[in-house]
Parts: structure tokens; sequence; C-alpha cells
């Protein structure tokens, strides 16, 4: 099975997914904007990892919160304050509230959860919660 198959499949099965992502894309394009801040996740069968850059972001302006399997990311950067007399030249970097709320495909151990941020990166480790994860049956004779 080719990878596009994979991806159609997908696309029959869960429908509601696939129109948020082409909501996604849609706003994207029309707005010339990215969703803020962009995520990389990964699971292993332990647990789900996630990283994200949100440089310049002052932690008390930082909330995470995890419910089943459920993780949201709230925040906001501040605009930088200019002294009397100045004015923006070139305004690229992106400020203002964010909300990021991503769905895992397992329930995690809310109490474990780790969250660190150093150098601009965010990374949350969440614990697979142990009625999810998998368990070897023995059989007996």
């Amino acid at each position: 099975m080719l990878w596009s198959d994979i991806e159609r499949l997908e696309r029959l099965v869960d429908p509601w997914r696939e129109f948020d992502r082409m909501r996604k894309d849609l706003f994207r394009v029309a707005t010339g904007r990215v969703e803020f801040p962009a995520l990389n996740v990964w699971t292993s069968p332990d647990d789900a990892v996630v990283t994200t850059e949100i440089p310049g972001l002052d932690l008390k302006d930082l909330e995470i919160s995890v419910t089943g399997n459920t993780l949201t990311i709230r925040g906001a950067r501040r605009e930088e304050q200019l002294n009397a007399g100045e004015t923006y030249h070139r305004m690229e970097r992106w400020q203002g509230d964010f909300s990021k709320i991503i769905e895992l495909p397992f329930s995690v151990e809310a109490d474990k959860v780790e969250a660190r941020y150093a150098r601009g990166i965010l990374s949350i480790t969440m614990p697979r919660a142990a009625s999810e994860k998998p368990r070897k049956i023995t059989v007996t004779t």
C-alpha cells in the first residue's frame, strides 16, 4: 500500500479531521498567516513529546494544561515597547495571544507531565496512561 493510499483511507475514516485540516489550510492561504506556534509531536510506546519554538516569551504568560488525551498551550508574546520618537522600520516577529490544542493518540498521566523551557524552546513530555499501554497477556494451560 502506498503512502498516498493510506492518506486517502484516513480521509475516509475521519472526515472531520480532514475538514479541519482543509479549513486551516484555507485560512492560512486567505490571510497569509501561519498558526503559531509551530509544533513537532512524536510518540513512543511510553510517552508523547511536544516541542515548539517560542522565543521572547515570558513564562508568566504561558499556560499548559492536559485533560485526557488533549494538550492545550496558551500564551502571549508581548509587543516590544518603543522609546519616544522611535518607529518600526520593519516588523516581522509575531506578537499577541495564541492558543494551540493538540489531540494525542492516547490518554496521558496528567500528574506526570513535565515541561521544560530552554533557549526559546518549550519541550513537554507526557507519559502514556497505564491503562493505555499495551499489556502482555500470559496464556496458561
